[in-house]
């Protein structure tokens, strides 16, 4: 489709000195009119507005997480096993890695996961294990990444039976711990108000 310079200042709001300007750096190349009218083609004028520029490839994302600073280790050799598989498969990748509860529903990382996958920023998601994802909840997880046509990996079904007790009896001491505040909050909320009244 050939616009004309009143038609490219109407639609894009673009000058015709920006036009003549993109002509001379040879950024764009009119087409003649048998009189000598310059007339431009809609698709140059929208590859060079970035219109038409293709949107980066969904990416692959690698996401390890472990519940103590104690275990930094575990989530170095966790991501270097990813990365490993990523790169057997020759795909480029993200990681997203914390160190987080299991249990914890305001984990950074997982929210930034979560946000990328609405964006449409996401192809694949890599984890290890099913719990290095959500401790509960995990299959919610997997049926909203698959809803956004995220497909999810999991390397390894079953984790090393001692490392995953240890991280689960952390996990259960955490939510006891929540849960005690909560309760211990409330009360002194409660025994503050028959004072008061």
């Amino acid at each position: 489709m050939l616009l004309t310079i009143k038609k490219v200042k109407e639609l894009y709001d673009i000058s015709r000195i920006t036009l003549i300007n993109w002509e001379k750096e040879g950024l764009i190349t009119p087409v003649r009119t048998p009189k000598g009218r310059r007339r431009y083609k809609k698709e140059d004028i929208e590859k060079l507005l970035g219109m038409l520029e293709e949107k980066p490839k969904p990416k692959v994302v690698l996401y390890a997480r472990v519940s103590t600073k104690k275990q930094e280790e575990y989530l170095k050799n966790q991501i270097r096993r990813l990365e490993e598989y990523a790169n057997s498969q020759g795909w480029q990748y993200e990681v997203i890695s914390e160190i987080a509860s299991g249990v914890n529903e305001n984990r950074r990382g997982l929210l930034k996961l979560l946000n990328k996958i609405k964006r449409g920023e996401v192809e694949k998601v890599v984890i290890e294990y099913p719990d290095r994802l959500a401790r509960f909840g995990f299959e919610y997880l997997k049926f909203f990444m698959e809803s956004f046509g995220v497909e999810l990996i999991v390397l390894n079904g079953k984790e090393n039976e001692e490392d995953a007790n240890k991280e689960l009896a952390e996990d259960l001491i955490a939510i006891v711990t929540s849960f005690a505040a909560r309760i211990y909050g409330q009360r002194g909320g409660k025994k503050h108000d028959s004072n008061t009244g």
